[in-house]
């Protein structure tokens, strides 16, 4: 990767996944996924319904808790598999669901010489499928534990990579990447109001089919507002 000098920092484009790359919310879908298949089991599956539904109403909740629920269905999977389940259920159910601009504004960063990152608060393994569909960098996402012998033990690697985390974890992947003082935020991209934080470090933000929380704040702080077909 070619290093920035000191008078001319590296571009960094950031792009949110869920709801801004993809049309849905990737954690959803696996759990119904891993249901369909016959891999997670009803119960789980509401209990992960109360876990959005709290979220939804910004009742108490814990982050990695509905991480470590879709993960505990998938406890009796070698890490492979695991990874396989996750590679397949991408390729089948988020690859039709790619934003056509959102491709095309990938690619028109990069060309601008910016580099792309994807952050997300979905599976690394799974976001990692994604950044390279989409040519990009890298992807910053959460990690799930894995144990001396490389099993996955269902419970969430350091923080869940949503609200301030992504711009902390983009942050420090470029600070080791790409120097500190090297970079700069030039572009984000979100669709929530939990990436409010995010677009707010950016020199040009840019929030996607916003929802009715975040339309009104990107309107009142003039950032541009993309409302993109599937």
């Amino acid at each position: 990767m070619q290093q920035a000098t000191a008078m001319t920092p590296r571009k960094v484009a950031i792009f949110d996944f869920d709801g801004t790359i993809v049309d849905g919310q990737s954690g959803a879908l696996f759990t119904t996924y891993l249901l369909r298949h016959g891999i997670m089991r009803l119960p789980r599956a509401l209990h992960l319904g109360w876990w959005g539904l709290r979220y939804k109403l910004h009742l108490p909740y814990r982050q990695s808790e509905a991480r470590e629920l879709v993960f505990g269905a998938l406890a009796d999977l070698d890490p492979s598999t695991v990874d396989e389940v996750m590679h397949r259920f991408h390729d089948e159910v988020l690859l039709p669901r790619y934003r056509r601009q959102a491709r095309e504004e990938v690619d028109r960063r990069r060309k601008e010489g910016c580099v792309t990152l994807l952050v997300s608060a979905t599976f690394k393994a799974m976001a990692d499928v994604a950044a390279r569909t989409l040519g990009m960098d890298a992807a910053v996402a959460t990690l799930m534990e894995k144990d001396a012998q490389g099993r996955y033990t269902g419970r969430v690697q350091g923080d869940v990579i949503a609200g301030p985390q992504k711009y902390a974890a983009a942050s420090a992947w470029c600070d080791k990447n790409l120097g500190q003082g090297a970079w700069e935020l030039a572009y984000a991209y979100g669709d929530h109001h939990s990436d409010v934080d995010l677009l707010s470090r950016a020199k040009e933000a840019f929030a996607v089919c916003p929802g009715s929380t975040l339309r009104p704040i990107a309107k009142k702080r003039g950032w541009q507002i993309l409302d993109w077909d599937e």
